[in-house]
C-alpha cells in the first residue's frame, strides 16, 4: 500500500508549521506518519520552524544531485524537501510537509495518493501572528496580508482547514484530515 502524501499550504502567518508541530507530536508515537524537515536558505536561529539550514551553493549542488523530491524559491530563500519521501511513500508510510503552492502542478503529476490540506485565518489573526513572529517588517506584514486575501487553491484534492480558533482545536482539524 502506498502511503499519501499531504501537502500543506496556505499564506504566512496562517498557522501551518504550528499546526503541523502540534500534529506530529500526537502522532509521534505512529511510525506511519512521517513530518520530514525541510532545507532552507535561512540561518537555523532565524525563527520559524524546525528546519535545516543550508548555504544557497550548497542547496543548489544537493538540488543538481537530485537530493530534493520538490523544491522552489520563495521571498528570496530557497526550500528543499528530501528526496526520501519517495521511498518513504512507496513504504506505505504517510509525509506530512508544508510546501509552496506554486510546486502543487508537479507534486500532483509526480505523486499519488496526494492530499492537498488548505490552510486559512482571517485577516486580523495573520497580521497578529505576523507580528508576534517578528520576522517580517510593518511593510511586509500589509503585504503578506494583502496576498493572503487573494490565496486560492483549487482542485479535487484539496481540503480546506480555517485555523480560526484555538491552537487545539486546529490541530485536531489538521488530525481528523490525516487520519480520513
Amino acid at each position: 500500500m502506498t502511503g499519501t502524501l499531504f501537502l500543506i499550504v496556505g499564506p504566512s502567518g496562517v498557522g501551518k508549521d504550528t499546526l503541523i508541530d502540534g500534529a506530529k507530536a500526537d502522532l509521534s508515537n505512529d511510525p506511519i506518519y512521517h513530518f520530514p524537515q525541510r532545507f532552507i536558505t535561512r540561518p537555523q536561529d532565524a525563527g520559524g520552524e524546525d528546519h535545516i539550514a543550508i548555504e544557497h551553493s550548497e542547496f543548489e549542488t544537493k538540488r543538481e544531485r537530485g537530493d530534493f523530491a520538490l523544491f522552489w524559491k520563495a521571498h528570496g530563500l530557497s526550500y528543499g524537501v528530501p528526496a526520501d519521501i519517495s521511498a518513504r511513500l512507496k513504504q506505505g508510510q504517510h509525509v506530512v510537509v508544508n510546501v509552496s503552492r506554486a510546486i502543487l502542478d508537479e507534486a500532483r503529476q509526480r505523486f499519488s495518493p496526494l492530499v492537498v490540506v488548505s490552510i486559512t485565518a482571517p485577516s486580523k489573526v495573520i497580521e497578529q501572528r505576523l507580528m508576534a513572529r517578528g520576522r517580517e517588517t510593518v511593510a511586509e506584514i500589509a503585504d503578506r496580508i494583502a496576498r493572503a486575501a487573494a490565496y486560492d487553491v483549487m482542485g479535487q484534492d484539496v481540503v480546506r482547514l480555517s485555523n480560526d480558533a484555538s491552537f487545539e482545536a486546529g490541530v485536531s482539524k489538521l488530525l481528523e484530515i490525516l487520519e480520513a
